[in-house]
């Protein structure tokens, strides 16, 4: 005979609420570790991969409320983490599953938010606060338990940085240097900027081939060098890019010298400002799975995972204002904005959404393969693997 079903007794119920900038205030209930946060609300629109985003760094100093109804269904495992830790500075839900169901599952979404003091609230009308924030922009915010007087809550949350001119890429790089070896024989060596890496993105590189050595953002350009570079990736972070001014002169000066050049999301910014470009704020930004982007190149469309608020400036066609020797190759079909760029003479692209799809579709792992063709090129391994074709 079957055991009898028992339900899972829920944990007792602290009301909380979430409060932003503008005065707006939703109710709901504590799921998370207990006590207040603050920083920008924004939404994701994923309907999976709710761990990968709460250890993506890019989401350093932002309170992310996902748009699914239930999050927390499969429950966590480590295997799924993109660092160490989650990166969030609080998390927003319509409901937290009361169980978790997954041959992967290590752990319940709640203890996994507890246990890493992570502020969270579930129970928000969070369709309401998406379509406050695509109205109004994304804003600043704070989450807090119900005893928080409002008035003195809303004083902190004005007085609380905007992300505007705010350098968060020194604050979660690694600080020292550390490598991820090939997988197989080693054909590459590449040289990773850690503004926020992903693991998933050197992992990549490693499937390829490539032994990675991931660095921290304040390496200069000549120690970049003695590092004997095939390549040089240069991952997502958070943050403004206007800001972050230190990379510019490594990219342009390994780009000059031939060196293959791949950076994706803060990376794709820092790139198109290295050559002339300008960069602004989007009004809510990009975070989802299922953002489609046109490659005019491949003559195809993308779904891909993006996490950025900031994009860059170029109204129309394949110009770039400022930066002449790039041009615009991908295009978001929600709003036009570019997602991607390639230099004309120099080995040097990017893309601003997360071609490691983690979490996410695989349509543009195909850019990871793209670096290493660059690297053969550069070798000399393409051209003798033409002639041999």
């Amino acid at each position: 005979m079957p055991e009898p079903y028992v339900p899972i007794q829920p944990s007792p119920r602290s009301p909380a609420y979430l409060l932003l900038e503008d005065g707006r205030r939703f109710d709901g209930i504590a799921v998370g570790s207990p006590g207040e946060s603050l920083g920008e609300v924004v939404f994701n629109t994923a309907m999976t991969g709710y761990q990968e985003i709460l250890t993506d760094p890019s989401y350093t100093g932002q309170l992310v409320a996902m748009t699914a109804p239930q999050i927390g269904n499969y429950g966590v495992t480590s295997e799924d983490r993109e660092s160490a830790l989650p990166a969030v500075a609080g998390f927003i839900v319509r409901e937290v599953a009361r169980r978790h169901s997954s041959w992967r599952s290590q752990g319940s979404l709640a203890d996994y938010l507890r246990e890493h003091g992570i502020v969270a609230i579930s129970e928000v009308d969070t369709r309401a606060l998406t379509r406050h924030i695509r109205t109004k922009g994304a804003m600043r915010g704070g989450i807090a338990p119900a005893s928080t007087p409002e008035s003195q809550f809303l004083e902190r949350i004005r007085r609380h940085p905007r992300m505007e001119g705010l350098d968060l890429a020194c604050g979660v790089s690694t600080e020292e240097s550390y490598q991820v070896p090939a997988i197989g024989q080693e054909r590459f060596h590449v040289v990773a900027y850690d503004f926020g890496v992903k693991a998933h993105s050197p992992k990549l590189l490693a499937e390829r081939g490539c032994r990675v050595t991931v660095v921290p953002v304040e390496t200069a350009l000549e120690q970049v060098l003695e590092e004997n570079p095939d390549g040089f990736f240069i991952s997502n972070g958070p943050g403004d890019p206007a800001a972050v001014e230190l990379a510019t002169r490594t990219i342009r000066g390994l780009a000059d010298r031939g060196i293959p050049v791949f950076g994706i999301c803060l990376g794709h910014q820092l790139i198109a400002r290295a050559f002339g470009g300008r960069t602004y704020k989007l009004p809510f930004g990009h975070h989802g799975a299922n953002h489609p982007v046109k490659a005019s190149a491949r003559e195809t469309v993308e779904i891909t995972s993006q996490n950025h608020g900031f994009a860059v400036e170029a109204p129309q066609g394949e110009e770039i204002p400022g930066a002449p020797g790039l041009r615009v190759t991908h295009r978001n079909l929600y709003d036009g904005t570019v997602e991607g760029l390639e230099h004309r003479s120099l080995p040097v692209f990017s893309v601003q959404y997360h071609p490691e799809s983690a979490p996410g579709p695989h349509d543009s792992q195909y850019l990871f393969d793209q670096f290493v063709k660059l690297m053969e090129v550069s070798r000399g391994e393409g051209e003798r693997a033409d002639a041999d074709a």
